[in-house]
Formats: structure tokens, sequence, C-alpha cells
């Protein structure tokens, strides 16, 4: 695991281009402690830095950047490619390996394949997570690729300071940011997305001008051109078509068996590594199917990790533990106080880059931060719920629909209006009075709030468009967001080709292609990589995304059980009793948070006056959740923390 960062600039770099570009890598040093290197071509325009987190070949042979043996391509690379193995060994049974090998590293089976098969061929044969750079010497162009799902990051664009035009291109938005021709302008429809998602998502990043390469894709840049070409060499639309074209034929017993064939080798082929590797582990079905599998396939305890919450429904730490004692593994737990937790959150904007608001973030940092101190690598179960129907939302978003669309979308609108004539805290006044009738109080919680979300849902036209509205924070962005507007995104007139699919699994796919990439893995790999550790995700392996879209949904969701394959799997090693619980978020009591500890904090941020003076927000809008959030009566707090979490940020790299 490493980071990246270059530049071109066409006219030629001028005597300071080693400076700068040190200065870009530098801020990915966090990336990569053990070692750094550039390559600068002046009269070309091109730029390569790196640095190196040395996890496969630990010897100065892993050095990047790297030239093939030829001398034609030069690379830099971040991630691992766990195939790489068969990759040398195909090369040789070909006769198209180098005629030597220098050192055991990815990189130098990547550098080997791309002289043999091309770069787009040599990619389409990797399995693996990876963002990479290459410098094509005799066709003068510039190649950026990203792994199919998008568990690695890549940053690029044109950015044009003091009259220097120069095509930027790195991991994260700070070694961007590194370089003397960064604009540093904000883009105020991206600020839309996050409020609208609780990040930043798809190609937009939070500046003008800068994009993310998404995921599955290869960028292309000749040279002299000033527009790259975009490729997509990997459709995740397209398996999961596929896959229900196609469905796997066998029993539900033989369904089991393969899926634990695929995932044995999945596990074990990124066990792969000459430092210390352990793993997360919630004691939930993904975290613990991924424990059990290693270690099966270890010679001695696995180091597995969980942080608890003393007091705290938010507490995983005993399930884990127990699922930790009986698979044998060598288990570090910590518990935080809350204080800890929050004492993170000062560090939020410079961990994440880019204005980013899944409190779970929290959390994740504290995790990563204590496996760090044990191991350099950790395998996680993220990837099983898109894949194997794990969310409630699913069936429960389904299921209201099957009801709702037997209702005429007048009369829907109709009720809808009736439901918010009266005020969320009405409702509540009323859900009071019963709950002192009754012994059932907490069931009548936050009831306006209910149903002013229930209002919004009977005025959906659609399925899509009323799973779209629940996955939503705030309503209307353009409306809180001055000068801007909200980009279209998957959820709305992106959507991709999802022909073949029913209700449910169109919301898998787009969690897999969009949420997935744009929220789960880009908070882990920050969080980690802050602290120097590499995250690898088993499930999103591309031959267990394949197979899991094949089966059938009724294999997924089977007598009422969600993940009903995954489940029967980790029954082979892990008593039922061990797992079966309501699933729970990897959360923090934030609504709390933000009435007690962290109260002041928010106050500052959300200052009337400092939002006025900024000229990003709306003021009004926000100021009325703060009160309501503040009284009790609603609670509004991911919302809110959209909202803290650019203010945060903004305080954090305004210029």
């Amino acid at each position: 695991m490493c980071g990246l960062a270059g530049f071109i600039q066409w006219g030629g770099i001028k005597d300071d281009g080693e400076s700068i570009l040190t200065a870009m890598t530098d801020a990915l040093i966090h990336r990569g402690p053990d070692d750094a290197g550039l390559w600068l071509d002046p009269a070309s325009g091109v730029a390569l830095g790196h640095r190196r987190l040395a996890i496969v070949d630990l010897s100065p042979a892993g050095h990047q950047p790297m030239a093939s043996a030829s001398g034609r391509y030069i690379i830099v690379f971040n991630g691992e490619i766990y195939n790489h193995d068969a990759l040398r060994e195909g090369m040789v049974e070909t006769g198209c390996a180098p005629t030597a090998w220098c050192g055991h590293s990815d990189t130098e089976t990547l550098a080997a394949g791309f002289d043999a098969w091309g770069i787009e061929a040599t990619i389409k044969k990797m399995r693996g997570m990876f963002a990479l750079a290459v410098w094509d010497q005799k066709k003068k162009a510039l190649t950026l690729a990203r792994d199919r799902l998008g568990e690695k990051p890549l940053y690029y664009g044109w950015q044009r300071q003091s009259g220097v035009a120069s095509f930027l291109f790195g991991s994260q938005v700070s070694a961007l940011r590194a370089h003397p021709s960064f604009e540093n302008a904000l883009d105020r429809d991206s600020l839309c997305l996050l409020l609208r998602h609780n990040c930043i998502g798809g190609a937009s990043s939070i500046y003008r001008g800068i994009h993310k390469l998404e995921a599955g894709c290869l960028l292309t840049l000749e040279q002299g051109a000033t527009a790259p070409t975009i490729t997509r060499y990997w459709s995740g639309a397209d398996v999961a078509r596929e896959g229900a074209q196609n469905p796997f034929q066998g029993s539900p017993q033989e369904s089991i068996d393969a899926l634990e064939v695929l995932l044995k080798d999945a596990v074990s082929s990124q066990m792969m590594a000459d430092v210390p590797l352990g793993a997360f582990l919630s004691g939930g079905i993904d975290s613990s199917t991924i424990v059990a599998l290693m270690q099966a396939n270890a010679s001695r305890p696995v180091q597995t990790f969980s942080i608890g919450f003393q007091d705290s429904p938010y507490d995983e730490a005993t399930h884990a533990k127990a699922v930790a004692k009986h698979l044998g593994t060598d288990h570090t737990e910590l518990y935080v106080t809350a204080q800890q937790a929050m004492d993170v959150i000062p560090s939020l904007p410079r961990i994440y880059d880019e204005p980013f608001a899944d409190s779970s973030q929290i959390p994740t940092f504290l995790v990563a931060q204590l496996a760090r101190c044990h191991v350099t690598v950790s395998l996680s179960g993220d990837g099983g719920d898109e894949l194997f129907c794990g969310y409630n939302r699913y069936h429960l978003t389904a299921s209201a629909w099957s009801r709702l669309k037997k209702i005429p979308l007048p009369l829907r609108r109709l009720m809808a209006r009736a439901i918010t004539v009266l005020p969320p805290q009405g409702w509540n006044r009323g859900a009071a009075l019963m709950a002192s009738l009754t012994s059932r109080t907490g069931a009548w919680a936050h009831v306006g709030d209910k149903m002013h979300k229930g209002a919004k849902a009977l005025t959906s036209p659609s399925v899509h468009h009323l799973y779209g509205s629940l996955v939503s924070h705030w309503d209307n962005p353009a409306s809180i967001v001055i000068g801007g507007q909200e980009p279209p995104t998957m959820l709305t007139s992106l959507s991709p080709d999802l022909e073949g699919l029913d209700d449910v699994q169109r919301m898998m796919a787009l969690d897999m292609l969009s949420y997935m990439p744009d929220d789960i893995l880009a908070k882990v790999d920050r969080a980690a990589m802050d602290v120097s550790l590499e995250t690898r995700v088993p499930f999103l392996d591309p031959r267990v995304v394949a197979f899991a879209w094949s089966l059938p949904q009724s294999m997924k969701l089977r007598d009422g059980q969600t993940k009903w394959p995954l489940r029967q799997v980790l029954d082979r090693y892990v008593p039922r009793t061990l797992i079966d619980r309501p699933k729970m978020g990897f959360g923090v009591p934030l609504d709390a948070w933000l009435r007690g500890p962290l109260k002041a904090w928010a106050e500052d941020l959300l200052d009337e006056s400092r939002l006025k003076r900024e000229g990003f927000f709306n003021p009004a809008p926000i100021r009325k959740k703060w009160h309501a959030h503040l009284s009790g009566r609603r609670n509004e707090a991911y919302l809110l923390w959209d909202v803290l979490m650019f203010e945060a940020w903004l305080e954090h790299h305004r210029p």
C-alpha cells in the first residue's frame, strides 16, 4: 500500500520540478512511510512520485517509480495484486517474462505484464486493489487506472495558477494541493452532494476541476492533449446483469459449497504479506466469516481487533470476543470512552482530506489505530451487505412499495400533506400522551420525525425514487448551498443499465456502485492509511462478486433471513448462537454528543454570522435544525454532521 502523485506540463518542466514533486509526495507520507522515489522527464513534461509502505518484497527491488525491463513503461503503483505470482507463471510459460526477475514485488510483475501484454490487457488479468499511473515512453502517453470496485483512490485534473497549466494526479487531494498550479477553488455543486449523501461521490471532488477516476476505469492523456480519454475496462452493472440473466443452477447446498471454496481462495490469496497481518472483527456475520476462513488457513492464531464502548448500545466488543475465543484467534480489544472517541474529531478534516460526514469514521479510525499497533495489514468484512442482501432497507423498501403502489399517487400526496400539516413536535406531543398511557415508551420515540419521513415516502412515484429518498440526508441541498446545483448521480439521471434486476437487486447494485466506493471504502481507506495500515477486502474479489450476483435472490433472502448463503458458510465454523442477533451499525451516540459535550464546538461552527460571512450556506434552515435538535424535539444529528464536517474541513484547509 502506497501513495502516488505526479504532474504533466506539456511545455516542459522547469528547474524546480523535483522540489515540487517532493512536496506532493511528502503530503502522502502517511500512506507510505518506508521509502520515497521520484522520476522526471523534464523535456516531455512528465513527473511521477511515490511513497512506499512496504508489504510484499521489503527489499530495494520494490522501489518505485519502477521501469519495466524494456524501459518503455515507468510505473507508480498503490495497492496489492493478489494473483501476481500466477501472472508471473503465465509469462514464464508463454516465454514473455523478463530474462531475470529483480525481486518478487507485484509492481515488477505489473511492469513485466505491460511489456508482455500491454496496459489494458494486463489490468484485466489483475485481481486486487489498486490505483496506478504509467508513462509510456514510446507512445508518449500517461495512463491512470483504478481497481474494479474503488478500494483505492485516485484524483486528477487540469489546474492553472500563475499562468502555468498542469495536469495533476495523486492518491489524495492533499498531494495536488502541494503543486503551485493548484487553484484551490471550491465546487459548490459537490457541496450539494455532501449534504445529500454525507460524502462527495462519483467523479466529483470538493475542488473545481479536480475529479476522481471512477472505479473500473482507465484514463489516457496523450502528449499535447488537453482532454483525457476515459474508458471502462470493467463494469459492475454488467456483472450484476449477467448474473441475473445466467443464475446459478445448482442446489442451495451446492451454492454454499461453491461460495465457501471461492471465499477460502480469496481470503488465502489476500493473506499474502511479508509483514504482520491481522483482521478487524466486530462479531457480525461478515467479519466473522473472513476471520474464520483466515484462521482455517493459518498455522498459528490470527491477530484480530475490535473496539468497544462502555454501557453503550453501539458496543459489539463482547460479541467479537466470543467469536474470537471460539476460533482461537489472538484477540485484542480496546474499550474507549466517549471522550477518547470525541478526541478524534479535530483530526477528521486532515484524515479524510475532503469533507466526509459518515460518523462511523470515528470508530473506524480508532480500530485502525489499534490494529496498527500490532500489524501492518488488516483484512475486513466490508462488501458482504451489498453482495448478499444484508441491509434491512432493501426488503423493507420493496415491501413498502408493494403496498404504496396500490394507492394512486394523487391520493398519497393528499395523505402526505395531511400528515405534514402538523409539525413533528405536534406529533411528538400526542405520542408523549400515548406513551404515558402505555408501558411501551420506546415505541413512541421521535414519532414526529417518523411521520414526516413516512409522508415523504408517500409522495414517491417509483420504488427507485423511494429508495433514493430513504438514503438521502438533506432533501433539497441546492436550497441550502448558495450558488450550488446538485449534479446528476446514479440515484438520479445517471442510473446505470440494470435491466433484468428486480427492485431489491437494483438497490443492491446501486449501493455496490456508489455507496460502497464513495462512503464505505473511502472511509476505511482514509482512516487506515492515516496510520499507515493496509486494509484488504476479500468479499470484493471479482470472482466472489460475480458468483454473488449469479445467486438467485431467493437464496440471499431465504426464510426471512438476509445473507442466507453467507450464514450457512459461517455456520460451519462458528455456532449460530454467537452470531444470531439484530444487525448493528458501527456508530457513535452523535445525537447526545451534539446536545452535550460537543455543543459548544458545534455552536461555534454553526454560528449564523459565521455562516453568512463564509457565504456557502443559507443559515436559516441549518439554524432551525440546530435549535430543533438542541430542544430534543427532533434528532437532526446526521444532517447537522454533514454541515459540521464541511465547516471543520473549511477551517482546517482555509488558505
